[in-house]
């Protein structure tokens, strides 16, 4: 039976620690949007890439916030793609991605910044880049001469979601999907997994939750050694959408790899058949 100076040492130790976990959990929580947001700010980045021709957009988000974007139009597009990237850096950091949808693909594309990224106001929070996704639709819909519906979604990682959010309400032509999650605090929980963080988390771009309202062509893909989000969780959300729906399966992609030809090769059949 451990004598009374041990019990007193074993409980104080466990309400230290009580603490300190409390202690890291309401840290975690009160700089919740910087553990999410990484922004790169202009001027960071390769605002002038070789060989890239784009036109700079500017619009307003439904706040009045001002938005900025690149926009590669195509003579005769195989489709228009507003591509929405993931939750660091900021566009001219996809500037090789974008050759390849306009070039290879054969679309006309607008990729924009986020509140608070690159050249865009404001700071980034779940509600403001959602309105910036919509405000980016709205300007892409009218610049190119089709009707907001019309416009095919895509979206990377964090940009999966918001694609998925503006597709459940608003509708798309198509929508397309890379390494997307159910929710980020699924995310957050196979990071964190000694964390409550699925009861703690405000943000939470719930995925999952939203893609049964849309009712539209689906191209999703994901690679299996992907370290960010869990293969197993791409595959939960294309498992919650409803048909038509195709998933493409990246063997030894991690989330951040470039997309492998064969990929690009079943986005361009994927936009055929629309």
């Amino acid at each position: 039976m451990p004598r009374r100076p041990t019990v007193r040492l074993l409980l104080r130790v466990l309400r230290w620690a009580a603490i300190g976990y409390l202690v890291v959990l309401g840290v975690m929580m009160f700089f919740e949007e910087s553990l999410i947001f990484f922004p790169a700010r202009y001027p960071e980045g390769d605002w002038q890439p070789e060989g890239l021709v784009f036109k700079d957009a500017w619009f307003q988000s439904a706040d009045g916030t001002r938005i900025h974007g690149w926009y590669l139009p195509h003579e005769r597009p195989r489709a228009v793609v507003l591509y929405c990237h993931g939750n660091a850096g900021n566009v001219s950091h996809r500037a090789d991605i974008l050759q390849i949808l306009h070039e290879s693909v054969g679309v006309s594309v607008l990729a924009f910044d986020y509140r608070g990224y690159g050249r865009s106001e404001g700071k980034p929070s779940e509600a403001g880049i959602l309105a910036d996704a919509r405000a980016a639709r709205a300007w892409l819909a009218q610049r190119a001469g089709v009707a907001p519906g019309r416009v095919v979604l895509m979206g990377h990682s964090l940009g999966g979601a918001v694609a998925v959010d503006l597709a459940a309400d608003d509708g798309a032509r198509a929508l397309v999907v890379e390494g997307g999650f159910t929710s980020l605090p699924d995310v957050a929980a196979y990071h964190y997994p000694w964390l409550p963080v699925r009861w703690a988390m405000r943000t939470r771009l719930d995925a999952a939750g939203k893609i049964a309202a849309y009712r539209g062509p689906l191209l999703q893909s994901h690679g299996t050694a992907d370290t960010i989000v869990p293969y197993r969780l791409g595959r939960r959300l294309f498992e919650a959408a409803n048909e038509p729906k195709q998933f493409v399966t990246l063997p030894d992609l991690d989330h951040n790899d470039p997309q492998p030809v064969e990929y690009y090769r079943a986005l361009v059949a994927f936009l055929d058949e629309l």
